[in-house]
């Protein structure tokens, strides 16, 4: 079978997966891009993952995940030295894609320190470290990131809760190594939304779309309150269009934290993402937008 060019399968939808049966299954459902994630190409080691990207014929749209800049002192400094890692990383995992890879680390800003409540400090110290990496990731050719997280999250994982927000730190830094990601889950009910995917499009700034839907009722763990398109609220077609004429052309990740979704086989999990993707998303093929 042959999925949508543009769909790429973030590691997250088939968390229990290895990066090896990753990498195969997201290729026998005949989908063209992987978003991966640190820990498993961790466990692996970077020198394999590198050779088994290389060898699956797949681009990789991005490197889940940096961030988590919050912290003060030691912690702090500690982060700054992983996400320079982080940076490596991504480097050579695109480099080992295949061609239309993305060197792109998702960054997520990070919650409050614990006995905090100052959100405008903490998304200063954002700032800060992002200024502190950016030279490093231009000197990689890599493209940071910044995620925006639904306000449920800004206590405990990212004090970043907009996409206006993203921008107003992404802009301070040049375009080519600082961008922003449009995550239809954490951004569909912001009332600006259409105005800051414009805002991000007039600047070059959309390194990443990730799409995935909105379900209810949320579980106990609200993280994992995600869902298959389809399945959920979220209108598809107005986003994705916006971010289109924006002028973004690269792939559109998958990427769902969901326990019933985790619990399924992987093989079907893909097959499933290809065809919901086929249904909800409008996403014009590589061709038409490049």
């Amino acid at each position: 079978m042959s999925a949508h060019p543009r769909l790429s399968l973030n590691q997250a939808t088939i968390k229990y997966a290895s990066l090896p049966d990753a990498l195969r299954v997201t290729a026998d459902a005949g989908i063209g891009g992987i978003g991966l994630w640190r820990e498993p190409v961790a466990e692996l080691g970077l020198d394999e993952s590198v050779r088994r990207v290389a060898d699956s014929g797949l681009r990789v749209s991005s490197l889940c995940r940096g961030g988590f800049f919050t912290a003060e002192g030691e912690v702090r400094a500690a982060a700054l030295d992983d996400n320079r890692r982080a940076i490596d990383e991504t480097a050579a995992l695109a480099a080992a894609g295949a061609a239309g890879s993305a060197a792109v680390l998702v960054l997520v800003a990070g919650g409050l320190p614990d006995g905090s409540r100052d959100l405008a400090g903490a998304r200063d110290r954002v700032r800060d470290a992002i200024g502190a990496l950016e030279a490093y990731a231009r000197s990689a050719g890599v493209v940071l990131a910044v995620e925006p997280l639904h306000p449920m999250f800004a206590a405990d994982r990212a004090v970043v809760s907009t996409l206006g927000q993203a921008l107003d730190i992404a802009e301070q830094f040049d375009a080519a190594s600082v961008g922003v990601v449009v995550d239809t889950y954490h951004v569909w009910w912001d009332p600006q939304l259409f105005a800051q995917v414009e805002r991000a499009g007039r600047g070059d700034r959309i390194a990443s779309y990730q799409v995935c839907d909105w379900i209810t009722p949320l579980p106990a763990d609200v993280l994992l309150g995600r869902g298959m398109m389809g399945d959920g609220h979220i209108d598809f077609g107005p986003v994705t269009r916006a971010v289109a004429d924006a002028g973004y052309t690269g792939d559109i990740e998958v990427e769902i934290f969901n326990e019933q979704i985790w619990a399924a086989p992987a093989s079907e999990v893909a097959e499933r993402t290809a065809r919901a993707f086929a249904a909800h998303v409008p996403a014009e093929p590589l061709a038409a937008v490049r």
